[in-house]
């Protein structure tokens, strides 16, 4: 990401001092309270320790453009006046076409996959300036693909962080050491399982920007953080590139955007001028880069010896001859013979301490139960592993990474599928409570060391259906019905489990022939099909979201008698409710009078 790729950029420790000093005034000017915050302690090149629970490691901590945004508005149309910050002809507040739909397309995105996210889209063009000049200035096909590779340098230690090759090279070509990719600069490691189809074809590559805005923005929405809020929006931004620089610059870069910005066609746009590291740029081919090799000094031939000049010559009179008094045929000191010069043996640097990461050889469980619940349900138990050495003993402060795999809509708190939380003292990680989704059925969570390839630790967690353990009618009217008649009323249940309500619980009802006999009834009440044809089973039945179900209009046929329903569900809650079919009762018949009186009111004598 140099200012032409490729191109070294060599610039004393001056440059990066005054740029640093620059962002820090920009920062008052253009963006209050964004670099108010204190972020722990300092590490090489302003870094910050990492928020709470955030890899810290989108980019692996890459080299990134320093260029500030000019103090003028980014509204005027092109311009190639210098501003503050060296030449400005970027199109000033432009950003490339297919570039920015890509940064408003994830944005949209997010809306409805992190509602409570928040997240502007001039944060993700902040970023995508700040890392890769907003893809070499739109060098991009019309997918949104970059024309070229954008690697940063190897991460092999040697002035930047140490990350072996992760990915065997299949994304950066290198299969040595990891190299940040894209547009949006992710190492391999953290693609491997951030990464998005952002442009719907069926697959997520770091080149295209649809897929590397989306996955950025899915990275810095992760950990239910709240980017309206300051607070969230510096940890998810310093969990991108872990450094006080970085966050002050693209606060600034996105305060800039958010004034105003335009469309400019793909490819128009320029590459920014400065980076954090400033003796080192980005290769543009897509092989990995190498160390810098110079052929060896030629040997110095041997001195002559007395009596054996060298090629003839002028005689200097000082014993030497040939070439020059003190040329090969001699050493210009009487000829007496010297040993070879040899070349000055380089220090050898000293080898670093091993970091805690290094230290892990292998990962255990710590105590972790069952891993069961319902679908819908949160998992009450939390999976908890441990960092070990080789001999057993605990590695506090090292990242674990904990990543759902298999068919399974289950997730973290939050709705994400991948979470990493440092290790505590004791050298143990607790991972964020599992979530069921609706699909039931086994997953796996498997549990890896961030940054090294140290044994890891899976665990199998179980969906169950829906359940219920009570059913209860909800009104307690008899259900009668006349021979060839219907039921008046129709059967209502509630469901429970445990004494809550268990909705969207799966349940069957079936007219059995007694309390004994669970079979279907072949006569009696029954329900009625789509064509109206009797049915005396109905399943694929469902609690509501008020755990209540209630059933179709019931019939009778001919028969009369006393008649069993039987409605069970998942989880084994049954109610049996008795159905009657009986005639409807005559009205009673007038009792006669009394004696009555004759008509002339006395009897005859």
């Amino acid at each position: 990401m140099a200012a032409h790729f490729g191109r070294r950029l060599r610039k004393g420790a001056a440059t990066t001092a005054v740029a640093a000093a620059a962002v820090a005034a920009l920062s008052a000017s253009q963006a209050p309270g964004a670099a108010g915050e204190e972020h722990g302690r300092q590490t090489a090149a302003g870094a910050a320790a990492p928020a709470p629970d955030t890899d810290g490691n989108a980019t692996g901590n890459s080299p990134y453009y320093t260029d500030l945004p000019p103090l003028n508005s980014p509204s005027p149309s092109p311009s190639s006046s210098a501003g503050p910050s060296g030449p400005v002809s970027r199109a000033e507040g432009g950003i490339p076409a297919t570039v920015l739909d890509a940064y408003k397309k994830a944005e949209a995105d997010l809306r409805t996959a992190e509602p409570g996210c928040n997240l502007p889209w001039q944060l993700l063009a902040a970023i995508g300036n700040v890392e890769s000049g907003q893809a070499r200035g739109g060098q991009v096909d019309a997918g949104g693909t970059t024309l070229r590779r954008i690697l940063g340098p190897q991460l092999d230690g040697n002035g930047f962080a140490l990350i072996a090759d992760t990915d065997g090279g299949a994304y950066d070509g290198n299969s040595a050491y990891d190299q940040a990719i894209g547009p949006m600069q992710f190492i391999p490691s953290t693609w491997a399982w951030a990464g998005r189809d952002g442009n719907g074809d069926g697959k997520k590559d770091p080149n295209n920007v649809y897929d590397a805005a989306l996955a950025a923005g899915h990275y810095l929405c992760r950990n239910g953080w709240d980017l309206s809020h300051e607070a969230d929006l510096h940890r998810a931004i310093l969990s991108y590139n872990n450094s006080q620089d970085y966050l002050d610059l693209v606060l600034n870069w996105m305060e800039y955007y958010r004034k105003g910005t335009h469309s400019i066609p793909d490819g128009t746009g320029g590459v920014p001028e400065h980076r954090s590291d400033t003796d080192s740029g980005l290769p543009m081919s897509p092989l990995p880069t190498h160390p810098t090799t110079t052929e060896p000094a030629p040997k110095p031939e041997r001195p002559g010896k007395p009596g054996k000049p060298g090629k003839p010559g002028k005689d200097d009179g000082k014993g030497g001859h040939g070439n020059g008094g003190n040329g090969n045929g001699g050493n210009g000191n009487g000829g007496h013979e010297t040993p070879d010069p040899k070349p000055p043996t380089p220090p050898v640097p000293p080898t670093p301490p091993p970091s805690n990461t290094d230290l892990v050889d292998h990962l255990e469980d710590a105590g972790t139960g069952k891993l069961t619940a319902m679908a819908g349900d949160a998992f009450t138990e939390r999976i908890s592993a441990r960092a070990e050495t080789k001999v057993g003993k605990s590695v506090a402060k090292v990242r674990l990474r904990f990543t759902i795999t298999g068919g399974t809509d289950a997730t973290f708190t939050g709705g994400e599928t991948v979470a990493t939380v440092a290790t505590d003292a004791k050298g143990v990680a607790l991972a964020p409570a599992l979530q069921a989704g609706e699909k039931t059925g086994d997953f796996k969570v498997t549990v890896s060391v961030v940054g090294r390839p140290a044994k890891g630790v899976d665990y199998t967690a179980s969906v169950t259906a829906r359940a219920a353990d009570t059913l209860a009618r909800t009104s307690g009217t008899p259900l009668t019905c006349a021979p060839g008649g219907e039921f008046a009323g129709q059967v209502q249940v509630k469901a429970t489990y445990l004494g809550t309500v268990a909705d969207k619980v799966a349940a069957t009802a079936t007219l059995v022939k007694s309390a004994a006999d669970a079979t279907e009834n072949d006569k009696g009440p029954y329900f009625k099909d789509a064509d109206g044809k009797p049915v005396r089973t109905l399943t694929t039945l469902e609690t509501d979201d008020k755990g209540l179900l209630t059933l179709p209009k019931l019939y009778a046929d001919d028969t009369a008698g006393t008649f069993l329903l039987r409605i069970t569900t998942t989880g084994g809650a049954t109610l049996t409710v008795e159905l009657k079919v009986a005639p409807a009762e005559s009205p009673s018949a007038p009792s006669p009078n009394p004696t009555t009186p004759s008509p002339t009111g006395s009897a005859s004598s």
